[in-house]
């Protein structure tokens, strides 16, 4: 059966036709006898009449949106400057379950798979972190999840950006992948690297706070509650076993310029993982680039800030772009 419509073109009835139709109260058209460039130009006719006078409409929207960004990202600093913990807390509930909502609704099962292969491992290392007292072996078990995790991310997404490079650089070609499969491959890898290395070294942190200050010789604010031997990991309140000149069979022992001697897994987890750049017990500002050789491990300046905008694009977008959507459906420009 041949489809027919009524199409009227800024309130005026417009014969689309060969003459075959006849003219009533609108002019119908039978699809059937139109040709495919002719269906094009009376569907951007339709296009053109339903849209007709909303330039105005689609400028107030993109006003709102400009406003309401500046004013999102003003409040934002301002909150994170004023309550740091308040703001790293929300902010890291929103990244572990924002993109949970969004992949469920699009149904990424792969992503879902190990977003709760994830949360399952974290919440009972967390878990453990939060206990008092605490364990003996629960810091070094933390820091080595926690250190395992961020090179398993790191990797992830070294090889997710190498991809799409290659893909770039027509490389996929010669081993005939299509571009568009090589770059969704490329740059999911790279999307699963940044997040879960992000999330991880917030839980990361947030578990280092606690436990540290459990163990009582570090303090966030004021002087630790114990004195700190010289044979005891403070990160972790365990004995160091190997000297700092002897090469360990499963970690060797790390000395800071101030002095203090750590685990290997410990001193890595807390400067790396944890993200602190200050020795656990003094807060001597710890040499980085001097204790670690490798520069993939070096946190640096320009890291931090795409980590920043990453948890700025996960967690705080969707939330703006929804009040902007409520704004404008307020207004009734939607």
């Amino acid at each position: 059966m041949a489809g027919v419509f009524e199409v009227e073109v800024d309130g005026v009835e417009h014969d689309h036709g060969h003459g075959h139709g006849h003219h009533d109260e609108a002019q119908q058209i039978d699809l059937s006898q139109l040709s495919a460039e002719e269906k094009w130009r009376l569907e951007h006719a339709r296009m053109h009449a339903k849209h007709k006078g909303h330039e105005a409409m689609h400028a107030e929207m993109v006003l709102i949106l400009i406003v309401t960004l500046v004013i999102a990202q003003l409040l934002l600093v301002q909150w994170k400057q004023r309550h740091p913990r308040s703001y790293n807390l929300v902010t890291l509930f929103q990244m572990w379950v924002v993109p949970l909502y969004f992949t469920t609704k699009l149904h990424w099962w792969r992503f879902l798979i190990t977003w709760f292969v994830f949360s399952a491992v974290t919440a009972l290392v967390t878990f453990r972190a939060t206990r008092k007292p605490l364990d003996c072996t629960t810091p070094r078990l933390v820091y080595k999840w926690f250190l395992l995790l961020y090179k398993l991310s790191y990797t992830t997404g070294i090889v997710g950006y190498s991809v799409v490079m290659f893909t770039l650089f027509g490389i996929n070609l010669i081993f005939r992948i299509k571009p568009e499969d090589a770059m969704d491959f490329g740059v999911s890898l790279l999307f699963y690297g940044l997040y879960y290395g992000v999330l991880g070294r917030d839980f990361a942190e947030m578990c280092a706070d606690f436990m540290a200050s459990t163990v009582g010789y570090y303090s966030a604010s004021g002087m630790p509650t114990k004195h700190l031997s010289d044979n005891i990991c403070a990160v972790c309140g365990q004995p160091i076993l190997v000297d700092v000149s002897e090469e360990g069979i499963i970690e060797n022992t790390y000395r800071l310029s101030c002095n203090h001697v750590f685990h290997e897994f410990c001193i890595r987890g807390w400067c790396i993982v944890g993200k602190k750049q200050t020795c656990p017990y003094c807060k001597e500002k710890v040499d980085l680039k001097r204790m670690f050789s490798n520069p993939w491990e070096r946190p640096h300046v320009m890291y931090g800030q795409l980590l920043d905008w990453l948890r700025y694009l996960v967690a705080w977008q969707p939330v703006i772009i929804g009040v902007v959507q409520g704004i404008n459906y307020i207004l009734g420009l939607e």
